[in-house]
């Protein structure tokens, strides 16, 4: 990579110097929005083009910097310094730490949940989204109230525009970025689709999840119209990226739900386990009576007592193992906890609980699981009559004289 400076990089930097009284965030932006122009007209003008062509072409630095703050609405360099230093006697930054760092955080906990959902293709990891609503609704608040230039003046977003505008203007990285940046069309659109495909794996594995497909509908209508206009609404980055994550978790946890099928089936099958020939939608074993999937088994004695600890096993004295479930107590989920031959299983209740800890109540919110290990039902076993006993006929007498 050369280190001699090239037309645009020059040209930039007089651009920026006659922008200097605005905020660092506000020059970067203005920045972003140029960068691409002046590439192509330096691809243009070919390899060795100098800064006296872009001048031709767009007249001074200064006079395009000029240009770019009347088409902004930025106020001229004399009251600029008056705005820099309002905004550094602006109050606390907390506020917009805290919209910016709660945007952050629900877009990670949206990705964890989406692969979790996705490697188990069950919806119950789903369940943590209430965990990260009332953190998102708190964040948009204050990204409303307050509105986005505050987020976009703190140090740490200042620091990270100021790194990706470096990391633009070199040569290799510079083509690297503004490559995915040319995607970012088609990324909305898959980001629609996946999450349409999303919905109809689920509704496809459990009716129940057909509710989940009218919403992600709606997502992925929200990230076709939301994506293309971050560039000039940054309040829609609170759409925008979060719906990514999930995305990007969720398209993550499908790829290592298929690597672990494809792992589980070509796995040996040793002489003291019992693998049967139907598993689970992600590779476990389980059991199918009638076509349908059994999760737990019930035994009885003869006189319709509940055995609490049975042992299956086959003809062959193999163990039918099959997966047992257990409730994750941070996030009130499902998981799979290991696999054993011991029935019966614990009911595993899912739903939510309120502040008191009612379970399912009318204000509950936050996501919860229970184990119930009672039987849920008594059985009636029938008596079996022992047939009644035959009598051999009694030989007739033999005649005597």
């Amino acid at each position: 990579m050369s280190d001699k400076p090239t037309a645009v990089r020059v040209y930039l930097a007089r651009v920026r110097t006659a922008l200097a009284d605005l905020p660092a965030s506000e020059i970067e932006e203005i920045l972003e929005d140029v960068r691409p122009h002046l590439a192509e007209l330096e691809a243009e003008l070919g390899e060795g083009a100098r800064v006296e062509a872009l001048i031709e072409r767009l007249g001074s630095p200064e006079s395009y910097a000029a240009e770019l703050r009347a088409s902004g609405g930025y106020p001229a360099p004399g009251e600029g310094a008056t705005q820099v230093m309002t905004t550094a006697a602006a109050p606390s930054l907390v506020k917009p730490r805290i919209a910016l760092w709660g945007l952050m955080l629900c877009s990670v906990g949206l990705g964890l949940f989406a692969f979790g959902a996705a490697v188990t293709v069950r919806p119950d990891p789903l369940i943590g989204l209430f965990l990260l609503a009332p953190v998102f609704l708190v964040s948009l608040a204050l990204l409303l109230r307050g509105g986005v230039e505050p987020v976009l003046a703190l140090p740490e977003v200042a620091w990270l525009r100021t790194t990706m505008a470096k990391g633009r203007e070199q040569d290799e990285s510079g083509k690297l970025l503004r490559y995915f940046a040319s995607l970012k069309p088609a990324w909305w659109v898959l980001c629609a689709l996946a999450l349409i495909a999303f919905g109809l794996l689920f509704m496809l594995r459990h009716r129940g999840a057909v509710i989940m497909l009218p919403f992600l509908l709606v997502v992925g209508v929200a990230a076709v119209w939301a994506g293309p206009r971050v560039r000039t609404d940054r309040r829609l980055l609170w759409v925008s990226v979060p719906i990514s994550a999930f995305v990007i978790g969720a398209t993550l946890g499908g790829f290592g739900a298929v690597v672990d099928l494809f792992a589980r089936g070509a796995s040996y099958s040793g002489p003291s386990s019992y693998y049967p020939s139907s598993a689970d939608h992600y590779g476990n074993d389980q059991l199918i009576y009638g076509g349908r999937e059994v999760d737990n088994l019930y035994a009885f004695d003869a006189e319709g007592k509940a055995l609490t600890e049975v042992y299956l096993y086959d003809e062959d004295g193999r163990p039918i193992t099959v997966t047992r479930y257990g409730c994750e107590r941070a996030s009130g989920t499902r998981q799979k906890i290991g696999q054993d031959n011991r029935f019966p299983r614990p009911k595993i209740d899912q739903g939510v609980t309120d502040d008191q800890g009612n379970f399912n109540g009318y204000n509950g919110y936050r996501g919860a699981c229970r184990e119930i290990a009672e039987v849920p039902f008594n059985a009636a076993i029938p008596k079996v009559t022992a047939p009644p006993a035959t009598t051999a006929p009694t030989p007739a007498p033999t005649p005597t004289r």
